[in-house]
């Protein structure tokens, strides 16, 4: 039977909203205040699901203290208290929307735990940019 485990995590980040090809009338119409030059911040709560099955000889679907090692290490420590467009190497040429921020997320999360834990557990990441607008990334 599969089962889910969650982790809850909490950074802060700034970014601007902007796409280069187009005109700058074009990105204030399409992105407002996200657009501003100077970029904006918001504090991300992110939420990641690993789903698999319960492992018999360690009761865990996967250790939590591990999970929350991954996080840290791949996320918050490379996106806490930066500014995505500037010093996060996957939005250099990416629009970091909370869309993109959160697939960004996944593909990393992903292929590490893929990696160093368990090829058979799928993953589901939800980020909060705002306590009202969120978005997911599916297993």
């Amino acid at each position: 039977m599969k089962t889910s485990v969650f982790r809850k995590e909490h950074f802060n980040a700034a970014h601007r909203l902007h796409n280069p090809h187009w005109s700058p009338q074009k990105n204030e119409q399409i992105f407002g205040k996200c657009n501003n030059p100077n970029f904006h911040g918001h504090n991300y709560d992110l939420i990641v699901q690993v789903i698999g099955e319960i492992d018999p000889e360690t009761g865990y679907v996967m250790d939590m203290k591990v999970l929350s090692d991954i996080i840290k290490e791949n996320i918050l420590d490379r996106f806490d208290h930066k500014n995505l467009n500037m010093e996060v190497s996957e939005f250099q040429n990416l629009n970091p929307t909370a869309e993109n921020i959160a697939l960004v997320i996944w593909q990393i999360l992903k292929e590490k735990i893929n990696t160093l834990i368990n090829p058979n557990l799928a993953i589901k990441v939800k980020l909060y940019e705002t306590e009202r607008n969120f978005v997911e990334v599916p297993a």
